[in-house]
């Protein structure tokens, strides 16, 4: 059981850091993660553990470009878990913050 949830914990990390490198390259990237680890004392592997504080670090970042960032980490959860993305149904942004949406995505994966 703790093995799989470790599983699920490394992927998460891996769909959250293959999204921010495409979108901010590698550097950007780490200074991101940085950014968590200094402010939030954050690590890389507490990401999916500490969903809400990834997310207040996020937008602490990113300000309003959080929003888009999360929405794609969000919509690369599906091919990530080899789900059909119009069988998978994310709650709608104005609904949850990213941290709920995360948790919902993860439990349907």
């Amino acid at each position: 059981m703790q093995e799989a949830l470790e599983q699920q914990e490394d992927k998460i990390f891996r769909i959250i850091d293959s999204v921010l490198k495409r979108i901010f390259g590698e550097k950007a990237t780490e200074l991101i993660y940085q950014h968590l680890d200094h402010k939030y004392a954050l690590s890389q592997g507490e990401f999916s553990e500490k969903l809400d504080t990834f997310a207040k670090g996020l937008e602490d970042f990113l300000s309003s470009g959080a929003f888009a960032v999360e929405t794609r980490i969000l919509k690369a959860i599906p091919s990530s878990y080899g789900i059909e993305s119009t069988r998978f149904q994310m709650a709608a942004l104005d609904e949850h913050d990213f941290a709920s949406q995360m948790r919902i995505a993860m439990q349907n994966a």
